[in-house]
């Protein structure tokens, strides 16, 4: 088996870079050891805590025990499926803010600013308003990936976007256009009820061509001679062959199993590599390193009215709402709940906003299990820039061994200042007026937490991985010797291998990765295809004018 071009991994970069190469007439092959992503566990919005749960749809990877936050190991799903983690993410669409790429471009990532990765997102984009506002000219129109909002119908979403006003931050009608900050709308990947996954977007139209297919098989290392990558060797069906690449090939297998995949071919920090008894192609000590991550803790509030969604939280329920999605794709089935949104920033002297909100009227965990208490509703909330790093690296030079871990969360003082002032302004917006006829009380943490010490330790028992791991490849120029792939996506000190997935964000950008991988595979085809790339925008994004002395 041979292509032009051999792709790792079917995930939201893989997916968007076999579409545009085999649009461009090159022929392709994509790897992907997991299996179909038919059926209603992934393919209904609503029933988005079941496919991050199942092993058939999940690497199963979790973290080593971390040291600052109790020696708790925390689950990182990842997805083996077609469509790979954005087939069993929350479907929550971000860009991430202008200033994240920016910064990216300021660290090396050359051509990666936010004026050259804008009109990438445009491409991507088919953007559906609904009536609820937005920046028309900054969004996309006929691009494969859908981008639609909830309905909003639940009187908590509205009551959580003016909460925010009235604690006096501002109000935006569109977080991925003009203006991040403020409290508005989220946005989804949904298009007529249904997961708008890579796969669905962009890898299922692309296997229409006669020059795209798909191999199901499990990737081990990518085969290099002469110091160029050949193909890679994989194991399908019990017997071990190789997939040819006449031209390159390209990783795209998660911010996890690509710097695993590298090492495994014998790229990476030659002493790790000696450990594992893997002969070094390319001494390459980025590999692994700068791994990040955001956290997040849910705040909930007993509700005083039964408005919340824990109405259908029965079996009876669940079913009337599984049928009418069903039959109708219609319904509470239709949505991924995360409707309101919010992006503040902690402190004055802050830029840009460092904190995400997520709002669901209903307060459950991400495994479904709903809040003791009944009638709830609850925030995700989590700082956007850890300055934390960890590190993913060999556990055996067995490729079918689980890659070790470590996030090393909450290793500095700035994490957890960060993380108090969560907790701290999010008890702010409860108390607001909008609130009123809703709550209760607060559930989680509880009113009673209330210094620092005992806010700290709610942290270390409750903060949970907001499963948007990244950075563990960094790009960077070509002489930086931390830097994995250069700004047009090719591996440091390899012919023919490209990478392209979260793994090469030198830093982790504001909100939900989904969107920026897309972006990253987009942007990814045209270096590999030798195009030129589309002309920077000049579009200015809104920068609160206030921001060196207030924090709202």
């Amino acid at each position: 088996m041979e292509a032009d071009y051999v792709i790792v991994g079917a995930g939201s970069a893989g997916c968007a870079m076999a579409y545009r190469l085999a649009e461009a007439g090159k022929s392709v092959l994509v790897i992907e050891h997991g299996g179909t992503d038919a059926g209603p566990f992934i393919q209904m919005p609503a029933a988005l805590s079941y496919p991050m749960n199942m092993p058939l749809y999940d690497w199963g990877y979790s973290s080593e025990p971390e040291p600052h936050l109790g020696g708790r190991t925390l689950v990182t799903p990842r997805g083996k499926v077609i469509g790979g983690s954005s087939s069993i993410n929350g479907m929550v669409y971000v860009r991430g803010h202008a200033k994240d790429y920016d910064h990216w471009a300021e660290s090396g990532a050359d051509g990666w600013s936010y004026a050259d990765v804008l009109p990438y997102f445009k491409r991507m984009e088919s953007w559906h308003e609904s009536g609820q506002g937005g920046d028309p000219d900054w969004r996309g129109k006929d691009g494969p990936l859908h981008v639609t909002r909830g309905p909003r119908d639940n009187p908590l979403h509205a009551a959580f976007v003016e909460a925010g006003r009235q604690a006096g931050y501002p109000v935006t009608d569109d977080y991925n256009g003009e203006q991040q900050e403020g409290f508005g709308p989220m946005e989804q990947t949904v298009w007529k009820g249904q997961r708008w996954s890579a796969a669905n977007a962009y890898l299922k139209p692309a296997l229409k061509r006669d020059n795209c297919d798909i191999v199901r098989a499990f990737a081990r290392r990518v085969v290099i001679e002469d110091g160029r990558a050949v193909g890679v060797e994989v194991e399908k069906g019990g017997r071990i062959e190789v997939i040819r690449a006449r031209a390159e090939v390209i990783i795209a297998a998660s911010s996890l199993n690509s710097p695993k995949l590298l090492m495994l071919s014998g790229i990476g920090p030659a002493a790790h590599l000696a450990e594992h008894g893997i002969d070094v192609v390319a001494d390459r000590p980025g590999v692994g390193q700068n791994l990040q991550d955001h956290l997040e803790v849910y705040m909930q509030m007993a509700a005083s009215q039964p408005v919340t969604l824990f109405k259908y939280w029965n079996l009876f329920g669940k079913a009337m709402i599984g049928a009418q999605w069903l039959f109708t794709k219609k319904g509470l089935g239709a949505s991924n709940q995360f409707e309101s949104a919010a992006f503040i920033r902690s402190r004055a002297g802050v830029e840009y906003p460092d904190i995400q909100y997520h709002f669901l009227p209903i307060a459950v965990r991400y495994d479904g299990q709903a809040a003791a208490e009944g009638h709830g509703f609850q925030v995700h909330v989590g700082p956007m820039r850890s300055p934390s790093r960890g590190s993913v690296s060999l556990r055996s030079a067995d490729p079918k061994a689980k890659p070790v871990i470590r996030f090393n969360y909450m290793s500095t003082e700035q994490d957890w200042a960060d993380f108090r002032a969560c907790i701290r302004l999010t008890r702010e917006i409860f108390a607001q007026e909008a609130f009123k006829p809703y709550i209760r009380h607060e559930i989680q943490p509880g009113a009673a937490l209330q210094t620092d010490g005992e806010i700290d330790s709610f942290i270390r028992e409750h903060a949970e991985s907001a499963y948007h791991p990244c950075g563990s490849c960094r790009m960077g120029r070509a002489d930086d010797p931390m830097a994995v792939v250069d700004p047009q996506v090719r591996v440091i000190g390899v012919e023919g291998l490209r990478l392209a997935d979260s793994s090469i964000f030198p830093r982790v950008t504001n909100g939900n990765l989904n969107g920026p991988s897309i972006m990253t595979g987009e942007k990814a085809a045209d270096h590999i295809l030798g195009k030129s790339p589309l002309a920077p925008a000049n579009d200015a994004p809104w920068i609160n004018p206030a921001w060196q002395t207030a924090q709202r």
